[in-house]
């Protein structure tokens, strides 16, 4: 009585398996071809866009264009007053957004018990940070413009302020930060924490000494692309009611103020061909502002990560 042969299985070297293994790699050099294809179609386009805005605001580029205000006339115009207000309303909704987006991550993920009511929270921070802007917007003029919900008494809000409009951009932001503490967070290896309480540390000094500096610098990426995301947004102050005409920077927090992108929007609404070239001029200074804040915050992370390594 013969043996059998065993049946052909996926992984037999002259059956299937070649096949699907040559699918498989062909698969896979298909998409780096395609998501090349993308990158290098963004990367062309974004270089095309940056080089006509350079091309048409260029001239106008001077330290008056920076120290002016705004003006009916398109020489004399400038970016000044929207700058400080730009630079007030982002160094606030810094200062509002770290600690709050930092302890609440810190807290998910170490402090807070897993069940369906943390697992809720986590997916609601999620979803929240696909909300529209202007939905942000409306929601900081309730509660930090007229400083009411719309039922119960008026608890008094701080008008139309550079605080106001700190507080509407950190609720924007805020989720950006905690997603990305959070993930930073979750990456250090449970084994610094199980060596940290093997040693007699508490569960706060093992956060403060061990966990939060190795994810300090996961935790500053996610603030600068939360501090990128709201220097440049518009449609939550045009809702709190920022000022597109104003002739001097805030004096404080409860000043009212301009921004560059209201004051960049106020010039590419206007039909005259010098204010459009303003437009331009002004977008290449917040590019500058935007580079050069993240510029401090990576060699911030550079910094820290070093420090660690040590």
């Amino acid at each position: 009585m013969t043996a059998q042969a065993p049946p052909r299985t996926p992984l037999d070297r002259d059956g299937l398996f070649k096949v699907r293994l040559r699918t498989r790699h062909l698969l896979g050099r298909a998409f780096v071809v395609l998501t090349s294809l993308g990158a290098a179609i963004g990367i062309v386009l974004l270089a095309i866009l940056l080089v006509e805005v350079w091309r048409e605001g260029a001239h106008f580029l001077s330290w008056d264009f920076i120290q002016n205000g705004p003006s009916r006339r398109a020489d004399r115009a400038g970016i000044g007053p929207a700058l400080w207000g730009s630079l007030w309303v982002i160094s606030f909704t810094a200062l509002w957004t770290f600690p709050v987006g930092v302890g609440a991550a810190i807290y998910l993920e170490e402090y807070a018990r897993p069940g369906r009511v943390t697992s809720l929270i986590r997916t609601n921070i999620s979803n929240l940070a696909g909300v529209p802007s202007i939905v942000y917007g409306l929601l900081g003029l309730q509660l930090f413009v007229r400083g009411t919900i719309g039922i119960g008494p008026d608890l008094g809000g701080f008008g139309r302020t550079v605080m106001a409009g700190s507080l509407t951009l950190a609720l924007l932001v805020l989720p950006i930060l905690i997603v990305a503490s959070q993930e930073a967070i979750r990456a250090v290896p449970s084994s610094v924490r199980a060596a940290s309480y093997g040693l007699g540390a508490t569960r706060w000094q093992t956060v403060q000494h061990h966990v939060l500096p190795q994810a300090l610098p996961g935790v500053m990426t996610g603030t600068i692309l939360a501090i990128s995301r709201a220097i440049g947004e518009t449609a939550p102050l045009i809702a709190i009611g920022a000022v597109t005409y104003i002739q001097s920077g805030p004096s404080g927090p409860l000043s009212s103020f301009g921004a560059m992108p209201i004051q960049i929007y106020s010039w590419t609404s206007r039909p005259q061909a010098e204010f459009q070239e303003l437009a331009a001029t002004g977008i290449l200074v917040l590019l500058a502002v935007l580079l050069t804040m993240n510029a401090i915050a990576v060699l911030l992370r550079h910094r820290f990560g070093q420090s660690r390594d040590r």
